[in-house]
């Protein structure tokens, strides 16, 4: 057998195989590679493939930013019914940069790929859903939603639900409800979710108080950014002595990990 009848008979690289090596790829932050195997396949509608292109023209990795071609592809690829490519898409109208900027086509496209599983987008409808203006407001969907993506491990969705029990919107005001799922997403990094774990140590609501651990807790969300921390902060602080200041520094420097 000739060399190329050895070639005829090689099998090629599956569809899967091919979309492993564009991730290891771009885990490895060479995303021109990533693109070079992803474009063929996005070309012959690999759904996924469309989606990351999408994902690379918009966030200007591996190629210059292009919000008009990322719509393109992430169009495609929602057309055909992958959920991150629709998430994308929404996201991309949500945000509005270099494309018209629409929450009603955002929400809809967030809708239907929650509705397929996808965790981001089940946290993002259930935002919408309580915050957005253009959206009507539906405490009962954004509770489902939220809940859906804090099954699946998303740490604000773990928040929003402490909120949405704290706020008594639509359901009846739980306090300890509400601090249970602040601990849940301030255990998963949440900062927001780790400043009202920090405000319910300091106040006593749903907790026992402890204002030690209530400037554990607040330490770690102004950390993390949270602009709801520093309306607590000062207060918490000045209940605490020398020593018991200390303490709490020392606790909100373990890994997260190591919080009992």
């Amino acid at each position: 057998m000739g060399w190329l009848d050895a070639l005829k008979k090689k099998p090629e690289v599956s569809v899967s195989g091919r979309m492993s090596s564009a991730y290891e790829a771009a885990a490895r932050g060479d995303y021109e590679i990533a693109l070079e195997i992803w474009t063929p396949l996005a070309h012959a509608g690999v759904a996924r493939a469309q989606t990351n292109i999408g994902a690379c023209f918009f966030e200007g990795l591996g190629v210059d930013r292009d919000p008009k071609l990322a719509e393109r592809w992430l169009l495609l690829a929602a057309e055909a019914g992958d959920p991150a490519g629709r998430r994308n898409l929404a996201t991309l109208y949500f945000k509005g940069e270099g494309v018209d900027q629409d929450n009603v086509r955002a929400a809809a496209l967030y809708r239907a790929a929650a509705e397929q599983g996808d965790a981001q987008a089940q946290d993002m409808l259930s935002w919408m859903l309580l915050e957005s203006e253009e959206i009507a407001v539906d405490y009962a969907q954004a509770r489902r939603w939220a809940l859906a993506a804090a099954n699946q491990g998303v740490a604000s969705s773990m928040t929003r639900l402490g909120m949405i029990f704290h706020n008594a919107l639509g359901v009846d005001r739980d306090p300890a409800q509400a601090a249970l799922w602040w601990q849940r997403g301030a255990a998963r990094g949440d900062a927001d979710g780790q400043a009202m774990l920090g405000a319910a140590y300091h106040l006593g609501a749903g907790v026992s108080r402890d204002p030690m651990t209530a400037l554990v807790w607040l330490t770690r969300a102004l950390a993390g950014g949270s602009p709801l921390a520093g309306q607590f902060f000062n207060a918490v602080r000045a209940a605490l002595s020398p020593a018991e200041l200390d303490e709490a520094e020392r606790r909100a420097a373990l890994p997260l990990e190591a919080v009992p």
